[in-house]
């Protein structure tokens, strides 16, 4: 390069139309940048709303064919069956893969059976319901993650849950037939919608109530109680000291009464 030639580039960068050609490059730049992402995001964004929309319009089209009869056909409820007008998509969610709905008999309660949905029926069915009116959200893999406290969760559990469904989730009776199922083996999301949505003679535990972290510390507590055995030996289904009492007082009385009898009976 020539003395001249460095010369020119040296004065044309002390310019003051230098600067102003900068600025504007770096500003057509980052303007350019910012349109495109602009625009995939709202391309994205749009994809999913149809996609959204498409699975409401599915959901409702099960839903009509599936629960309008006793829920009505807006889901505003009918003699045979509540509205479900803000009951969230973790209600539908809870309820028909538990296979406890569709309804199949009237009765004190519904308990599980067979799923007769699959899982993406399952998700319209929520979002159409959901649409309907704000209500609980199906849990996400983290909030029903079995990472939490599992000794706090415990007593959050004696507290809360033990009344109906023993302390370790034995399950249990409860009035005019109905009953506190148990709950092991039931699925962590479950357990979590359950106490969000408060199905049939549970009650609804909101935020306020037991927060996220709560629900999963109960969680864990759960997930331990299954998969520890008892330290103490066969526990009777923990179903605690009334049956083991009775069990002590049929079995190790009379195994005592027995033997008394069998001594008498040599000694003579």
């Amino acid at each position: 390069m020539t003395n001249y030639m460095k010369k020119t580039l040296k004065n044309s960068r002390r310019s003051p139309l230098a600067a102003i050609f900068v600025i504007a490059a770096g500003l057509i730049m980052s303007g350019g940048s910012y349109a495109v992402a602009t625009a995939a995001v709202e391309t994205s964004t749009a994809k999913t709303a149809i996609s959204a929309q498409e699975q409401i319009v599915e959901g409702e089209k099960l839903f009509l064919a599936n629960c309008a009869t006793c829920h009505g056909t807006n889901g505003v409820g009918t003699k045979a069956g509540p509205t479900l007008i803000g009951v969230g998509a973790a209600s539908v969610d809870f309820q028909v893969s538990s296979g406890r709905m569709p309804g199949q008999a009237s009765g004190p309660q519904l308990d599980k059976k067979p799923v007769q949905f699959t899982e993406e029926q399952i998700a319209a069915m929520a979002a159409y319901v959901a649409s309907l009116g704000v209500g609980p959200e199906i849990p996400t893999a983290d909030m029903i993650a079995a990472n939490g406290d599992s000794a706090r969760g415990g007593e959050l559990f004696r507290i809360n849950c033990a009344m109906c469904h023993n302390a370790v989730g034995a399950g249990g009776a409860l009035t005019e037939g109905k009953w506190a199922p148990a709950l092991a083996g039931v699925p962590a999301k479950h357990v979590y919608e359950a106490m969000v949505t408060g199905p049939q003679n549970m009650p609804v535990f909101n935020d306020a109530n037991l927060t996220p972290q709560d629900k999963k510390d109960i969680i864990t507590y759960l997930n331990y109680v299954e998969t520890n055995p008892s330290a103490g030996g066969y526990e009777l289904a923990g179903l605690g000291p009334v049956a083991e009492g009775l069990f002590l007082w049929i079995f190790g009385l009379g195994l005592i009464i027995l033997i008394t009898m069998w001594l008498g009976a040599k000694s003579n």
